[in-house]
Parts: C-alpha cells; structure tokens; sequence
C-alpha cells in the first residue's frame, strides 16, 4: 500500500505544484474530490507564482481546514481552533527548514528570469520542494490528519 508522501510525491514529480501534491493525499479522507482539490490549487505553486507563502504549506492549511474549518463566520470556535493548528503546523515546519516563504526556502526568487530558468533546470525528484512536500506530509501525519 501506498504512503501518503509516496502519493504526495508520485504527484509533484511529473509537474504538479507542492500544494496540489501536499492536499492530494488527504482529499478521500475529508471527503474532497480529487480532480476539485486539484483545480482548487493549481494557482498557489510557487507562493502564488510570486515567492510568498510556500504551497507546501498553504496545502497543509487547507488539510488542517478541511477538518477544523468553519462554516459559518459565527463559529469562533472552530475558526480560533483552525488557526492554533495551523499556527502548530507552520512552527514546526519552520523549525525543520527555518522558513515559510517560498524564496527564502528556495534561496532565489521565482519571480526573476533567473530564478525561472533555476528552477527549470532542477530535477522536480531532488529539489528542495519535493523534501518541503515530503515534510508537509509527514508533519500532518504526525499531527494527526
């Protein structure tokens, strides 16, 4: 059988995004269809195209609301929920890779014709990304998703 960060990474490997790769896994167990999550996420690689948030973990965040998130905007409760384990999450995500965003992870930015062509050049199975959706994973499966 097939681990999540295996399926994770079957994902990210031939060219989807990190978000798409990280959410992927956990869609039939928080009853999201696969094809939705995929489209849902296709804009967010690379921190949105522009750096940001790593999607990695914008991915994670979805997982994390797929079972804390609210429904309505007067359940506090579970908003101020979500948010403590998104905030666990991302801690520690950071301590294993010191940073969030996507350009400090990567140590260049995307949005540079430089930065494009670097990460055009790298192989998708041993970039820096594959072990920050790898990581994304297994922090979730240790958290408990």
């Amino acid at each position: 059988m097939q681990t999540k960060k295996e399926y994770a990474t079957e994902l990210f490997n031939p060219g989807l995004n990190c978000a798409q790769a990280v959410l992927a896994p956990f869609c039939e167990e928080y009853g999201l269809d696969l094809e939705t999550a995929l489209k849902m996420t296709t804009g967010l690689g690379g921190g949105c195209n522009l750096g940001e948030l790593c999607s990695a973990v914008t991915g994670a965040a979805i997982v994390i609301g797929l079972k804390y998130g609210r429904c309505t905007a007067e359940n506090l409760v579970a908003k101020t929920n979500c948010d403590m384990k998104v905030a666990q999450f991302v801690e520690v995500f950071k301590a294993l890779h010191g940073h969030v965003v996507c350009r400090d992870l990567l140590g260049y930015d995307l949005t540079t014709e430089e930065g494009k062509a670097r990460k055009q050049a790298t192989d998708r199975a041993t970039s820096p990304c594959n072990t920050f959706v790898c990581s994304a994973v297994e922090i979730l499966e240790k958290l408990g998703y």
